[in-house]
């Protein structure tokens, strides 16, 4: 084993050079040059209780159409209740949505103090709040829209078709609502519950209160408090109308349930729920008498009516968090469900008294994941790991084929113990690999757990749990008290073969086991700590080195260890040896290893990410600039970024062969985890508030983009993804906002000239003025000896002479007599060619430089006639003038002398016999002296420093 005892010395940093212009013009705007907001993946449902539609067509043959309205924050989506697909998602609202409602084909959205009306996703209508306070509570009443103020003193009434207030009901003070109810059959009457446990019935026709419910009557509660006071456990929570007319049921946040008549003042009947306050109440439609309540601890309870509210079924764990809505499908055996778990589930019931099971369902991480991968290289899956201890599989194409991947039977199990089903789920995920390269034949998902001791496989073929867990307890051997404490795995890596996967601990163990068989195959042995870095961990034994990272090359060579004192190891693969060893300046957090190009990531706990050559294995580039923990890294599938993101809530892109910082923006949120698609098209990130998973669409996919140092002056504040929200779909349809935001510049174009002091050439092939300057020479090589001649037409008659032998007349020569004209000579005369309008054209103390460019464009033998053309003595004294200035400009001088040659050949008599034409030709030979001499000049002062480069080298 060889210690590289240099490596501890950071490398020189480069001095980036700058561009002056970029420095002296800023940005135009300072919107993400290289990512732009796509859409967000994994969002079904929040808080905010879901809206039921069912539509019957007249005729129809098949059962009714059902809709599902859900809330996503500030964007909502509508679901097909059939098969659970998401038909359309609408735009985001100003501020987050607290209530919504169907009217017809309409959508109403409260969000602040706005209520929002769409049809088809599209903004139709907008009312406001006259005292501009939020509305918490909305529902459809014929063609009004009623809506509570979020402090429940008011109650809004607004025309749905002209968005006219009609009405404001002012509620007495002691006197808090929180949801309305219209009883069937109650013309111009709703019910109006409150937080005090009083309920009203008010007619908003002529706006007063007809009759109010004490809470001593609506629940049995001998202690109940009198007007004005607060007790939290009498709040009415829910409200929901009965099949039968006058009754509905009210839930309480004490858990208890009354089954309340109104026009008779008397509740029929009482149940308590245990577990949590009642959240939502559902009446089933289908002829039997069964009440659904749900509770705030996710659990479901069936009520049989007929027996006095017994209690049928009690679904413990339904939903992983707090319900928010309940609602029977009309005429059906099917409860729909939605919780604040972000999911959306449908109950079936086969008999009246038979539990029901779980028929349909669309979900999505309850906690915000923590770790995100790419799956396979199409691009079209995402591997995430969140802190609700699941492993879950996002489509990027569709929603519907997103999935989580299986525990095994939990619920049976949850159900038989009576504990919660997430108690059973495994410890969250903090290390996750895999290799689709043998997906088909067994296990390609390797994953380490927060404080195991071993790790597991997984299947992505058959979605579930793999056959195997890795464990560090058969690799330990010898006595008991001999042994090495087993620590847990820290990381995890599945060879690219496939057929490999390996895990390390936190006491410096790394063994390596068969996919296919899970047999332990190898051990690797990473020493003791080299002796330079001791002092950094001096309590730290020789036997309990931490892993920190793992990673092996494409051809199963090497395999790769990062330490947590800071070392990066090398071993081989086959012999388990260890090779070499780089000691890093900090201490190395994570790394991550390109296979294409063999460049390993390392991310350091001195905020420096730092990369390294597993070829040559030393750093060759180091990037900082970081004012925050670095959370995670990837590649872009080239390996010419590397993109990053760290606990100061910016995403940073650097370019890998250059060393710079070429795009970094600042999200709402920290972005905890981050992945390049395979594909080259997409970012996904995910961020420590939300559920969801956010991609980022490339720019560079589609459009040029100029790639310049960033600095902190250039960040931007960006916000987050949405579904499917207006910015984003201008922002993709409009491909101005995929371009460059300010004038992309060509990196590989060349700029016309580089410095007004240097001579510039026309970058036009050599052979072109070659041609120009030996025209005469090429023409009388290449001038046919004769004329061709048409092949002679025979006769389709051959026509013979008289006699006795068979003879052919020869056919007669017609000759055409061409009468001379000049005709054609004097219109020919009379006409300007381009070229010389062109040269006129220029102002005589310019460059000429419409005129070079359209000389430059014809060909040699063209120039040529266009130069023997110039027959007056305008023209000519034009031609010498535009030699010269484009001499003084320093630009096509190679151009400049073949058209100065090829002028005095064929013009320079003329020039000579005419005085006129003396003062040009004289300050064109002073300029022309000159310039030749600053050429000679700069050819032999670069041949001189080129001698010296050579000569030193």
């Amino acid at each position: 084993m060889d210690v590289d005892e240099n490596s501890s010395n950071q490398p020189p940093r480069k001095r980036l050079r700058q561009d002056p212009e970029s420095i002296a013009q800023p940005l135009l705007h300072k919107e993400p040059r290289l990512f732009v907001p796509f859409r967000a993946l994994g969002l079904i449902t929040n808080y905010v209780p879901f809206v039921l539609q069912s539509r019957t067509h007249k005729g129809a043959t098949e059962g009714p159409r059902l809709h599902l309205l859900t809330c996503l924050g500030r964007a909502w989506a509508l679901w097909e209740g059939g098969k659970m697909g998401l038909l359309f998602v609408g735009p985001d609202a100003p501020e987050q949505i607290s209530s919504l409602a169907m009217d017809g084909d309409a959508v109403w959205a409260a969000a602040g103090p706005y209520a929002l009306k769409y049809i088809r996703g599209k903004e139709v209508l907008r009312v406001e709040n006259p005292l501009g306070t939020a509305l918490s509570f909305t529902t459809i009443f014929g063609s009004q829209l009623l809506a509570l103020t979020e402090d429940g003193s008011r109650l809004l009434l607004w025309d749905t078709k002209e968005g006219v207030l009609d009405a404001t009901i002012e509620f007495d003070a002691g006197f808090t609502a929180t949801s309305i109810l219209h009883p069937a059959t109650y013309l111009n009457k709703v019910l109006v519950s409150s937080s005090q446990g009083i309920l009203q019935l008010w007619n908003i026709r002529t706006q007063t209160c007809i009759h109010t419910f004490p809470l001593h009557r609506l629940q049995s509660n001998p202690q109940a408090p009198q007007i004005g006071t607060v007790d939290p456990s009498c709040a009415i929570t829910s409200m929901v109308q009965s099949p039968a007319v006058d009754v509905v049921g009210i839930g309480f946040t004490s858990g208890e349930i009354s089954v309340y008549d109104v026009r008779a003042d008397e509740r029929l009947m009482r149940m308590f729920m245990e577990g949590g306050g009642i959240r939502a109440l559902g009446f089933r439609s289908d002829g039997h008498p069964i009440l659904a309540s749900a509770s705030s601890a996710g659990h479901v309870a069936l009520w049989d009516l007929n027996s006095g509210g017994r209690l049928l079924h009690m679904i413990r764990g339904a939903h992983d968090g707090a319900i928010s809505a309940l609602e029977w499908v009309p005429g059906q055996p099917v409860l729909i469900t939605s919780g604040e778990d972000n999911s959306v589930k449908q109950w079936l019931f086969d008999s009246p008294t038979a539990a029901p099971r779980l028929l349909k369902f669309r979900s999505g991480h309850h906690a915000p994941p923590h770790l995100i991968r790419y799956y396979g290289s199409d691009g079209k899956q995402l591997l995430s790991a969140s802190r609700d201890r699941s492993l879950r599989c996002t489509s990027v194409v569709r929603d519907s084929r997103s999935f989580e991947m299986s525990q095994g039977s939990l619920a049976k199990k949850a159900t038989s113990l009576s504990i919660p089903l997430a108690s059973l789920k495994f410890p969250p995920i903090t290390s996750i690999s895999y290799s689709s390269s043998r997906s088909k034949d067994w296990d390609d998902i390797l994953t380490a757990h927060s404080e195991e001791t071993f790790a597991r496989s997984w299947t992505m073929l058959n979605k579930k749990l793999g056959k195997y867990n890795f464990g560090f307890n058969d690799a330990v051997k010898g006595k008991a008290k001999e042994r090495a404490p087993l620590g847990s795995v820290k990381a995890v890596c599945v060879t690219a073969c496939g057929n490999f996967g390996l895990a390390s601990s936190s006491t410096g163990g790394i063994h390596m086991w068969n996919m296919q068989s899970g047999i332990r195959r190898k051990t690797f042995d990473v020493g003791s700590c080299p002796p330079e870095i001791k002092h950094r961990f001096s309590g730290t034994k020789k036997k309990e080195r931490s892993i920190t990272g793992l990673a092996t090359d494409p051809l199963n060579r090497t395999v790769i260890a990062s330490t947590l004192d800071g070392t990066i190891n090398f071993f081989d693969f086959q012999t388990t040896k260890l090779e070499h060893t780089l000691v890093l300046p900090s201490t190395a957090i994570s790394i991550l290893l390109h296979s294409d190009n063999g460049l390993l990531a390392v991310v350091c706990d001195d905020m420096v990410v730092r990369v390294i050559d597993i070829e040559t294995r030393r750093i060759v580039r180091e990037l900082g600039g970081f004012r925050g923990r670095i959370l995670d890294i990837t590649f872009s599938p080239d390996s010419r970024w590397l993109v990053t993101t760290s606990l100061d809530s910016i995403i940073r892109t650097f370019d890998i062969p250059t060393g710079r910082l070429i795009d970094a923006f600042r999200t709402p949120s920290v972005a905890t985890s981050i992945s390049f698609s395979p594909t080259n098209d997409f970012l996904a990130t995910a961020h420590v508030d939300s559920v969801g998973v956010f991609l980022w669409a490339n720019r560079a996919q589609y459009a040029e983009v100029s790639f310049q140092t960033v600095t902190d002056d250039d960040l931007s504040n960006v916000s987050l993804p949405s579904m499917q929200g207006v910015a984003e779909d201008d922002a993709l349809n409009a491909l101005s906002a995929l371009a460059a935001n300010n004038a992309p510049v060509d990196v590989f174009s060349t700029p016309p000239q580089l410095d007004g002091e240097l001579i510039t050439l026309t970058l036009l092939p050599r052979a072109r003025w070659q041609t120009l300057l030996n025209l005469e020479v090429i023409q009388q090589r290449n001038k046919p000896k004769e004329a061709p001649k048409a092949p002679e037409k025979a006769p389709f008659f051959l026509p013979t002479l008289p006699g006795v032998e068979a003879r052919f007349a020869p056919a007669e020569k017609k000759t055409l007599d061409l009468k001379p004209t000049r005709r054609l000579e004097k219109a020919a005369g009379s006409l300007e060619s381009t070229f010389y309008q062109k040269l006129l054209a220029d102002t005589q103390d310019g460059d000429y430089e419409t005129f070079f460019s359209f000389a430059k464009s014809l060909s040699p033998a063209a120039l040529d006639l266009e130069v023997r053309s110039l027959v007056t003595l305008e023209g000519l004294g034009t031609f010498i003038n535009a030699l010269t200035q484009r001499l003084l400009s320093h630009r096509d001088f190679e151009a400049v002398q073949a058209l100065q040659n090829a002028f005095l050949n064929i013009h320079g008599e003329v020039v000579m016999q005419n005085e006129e034409l003396q003062k040009h030709l004289e300050r064109l030979l002073a300029v022309q002296k000159k310039e030749s001499q600053r050429v000679l000049d700069l050819i032999t002062s670069s041949l001189g420093t080129l001698g010296f480069v050579r000569d030193t080298m």
